[in-house]
């Protein structure tokens, strides 16, 4: 098989979706690789890194999808890079179909063979390729909230931790998940006054466990969110429905509870929000105010810090590469149930349902057979 890794086009996205190692892997394996000059030099990798372990450096994004059979990528497909995909073609990568419809029905159209990373599940029902860039979100969140609570910055002029004399930030987690308990700690950490909340019990007993004294897990309803947001200086929005669109925990007109210059940051982004008020940034301009609040809903937050992010999601990834690359998509989903689940699109049909449920569009169960 041949595999295709392009430069990322994404603004300010610095990841690639391979590393050399992987290439000199899948080349002993008797694969060839494709990868664009100059595609991991945001994470720190020369060309050179990758000619060493195999691969062959092309000049154009355009010849690596024209030759490649499969391409992987960090970031959904950008519209010039749809353009280029072809019917039967393997793209894998993050693709959060949910949060852009009109994305979903182009990628459709092509007839390419769409495999998430977001919606990869492994026997234990975790989300092993979703994981690390949630990890790495969650621990930023906290960081870029300190940063916009600043005055500078137009925010309350709050310190995260407080001083002696001076009582800390009080954040509210929306989620209990990877996102969220990775956020709790680095801002229970900081000094902060933390709640997380989640409508798991069994979720919050394991973060009741394991949390610091400063974190106090909440059930969540819509009157326990609302009674805190008077308090609150930092919001992070934490909910994942795995590959449907994240449902609004807070309304506009929730946000006039909260005092102003108080900070959002909406994480879950990815799959539309979990604010109402919510709209995709970048990190070239990452905030904006609605009700007086900040907003920071930065669409690919991991690439900011793109070599530990390149690192701990190639880590994840290429086993399920190699395993498409020697298998072929087909058999591979009929032999893992993981690769199954990861597939959203498949030759013009929608085989996620919980993407296809979202836009109301036609669902294909071809798969389903396939689920543990």
């Amino acid at each position: 098989m041949i595999i295709g890794v392009p430069k990322e086009v994404k603004e300010h996205e610095y990841r690639v979706a391979l590393l050399p190692f992987g290439a000199e892997v899948l080349a002993q394996a008797g694969h060839q690789v494709i990868v664009e000059k100059a595609a991991g030099e945001g994470a720190g990798l020369a060309n050179s890194d990758y000619i060493e372990h195999g691969a062959e450096i092309v000049e154009t994004a355009a010849e690596v999808f024209a030759r490649a059979d499969m391409i992987l990528k960090v970031k959904e497909p950008q519209p010039q890079e749809i353009k280029m995909l072809r019917e039967g073609q393997i793209m894998f990568s993050y693709f959060h179909f949910a949060a852009d419809e009109e994305m979903t029905v182009k990628v459709r159209d092509t007839g390419c063979i769409a495999v998430a990373y977001e919606t990869l599940f492994d026997k234990n029902g975790g989300l092993p390729l979703l994981t690390p860039m949630s990890e790495i979100a969650g621990r930023m969140s906290i960081q870029q909230g300190a940063k916009y609570l600043e005055k500078p910055q137009g925010g309350r002029g709050i310190l995260l931790s407080g001083v002696p004399g001076v009582q800390p930030a009080h954040v509210l987690i929306l989620g209990g998940g990877v996102v969220g308990a990775n956020a709790a700690r680095i801002a229970a950490g900081m000094g902060a006054q933390v709640v997380i909340v989640d409508n798991n019990f069994q979720r919050l007993r394991y973060l009741s466990d394991i949390m610091p004294p400063n974190v106090a897990p909440l059930f969540s309803t819509r009157p326990a969110i609302l009674e805190k947001l008077p308090y609150v200086d930092l919001v992070i929005g934490a909910v994942l429905l795995p590959g449907a669109k994240a449902p609004y925990l807070l309304r506009r007109e929730d946000l006039k509870r909260m005092n102003p210059g108080a900070v959002i940051v909406d994480v879950s982004i990815d799959q539309g929000g979990c604010v109402e008020t919510s709209r995709v940034t970048s990190h070239s301009k990452p905030t904006f105010v609605e009700e007086g609040i900040i907003h920071y809903c930065v669409g690919n937050m991991p690439g900011a810090v793109a070599r530990t992010s390149t690192f701990a999601l190639c880590n994840s990834t290429f086993s399920w590469v190699l395993k498409m690359a020697e298998e072929g998509i087909d058999a591979a989903a009929q032999n893992s149930p993981s690769v199954a689940t990861g597939l959203n699109l498949y030759r013009g049909e929608i085989v996620n349902q919980a993407v296809a449920e979202t836009f109301g569009l036609p669902f294909s169960d071809r798969f389903v057979k396939y689920y543990w």
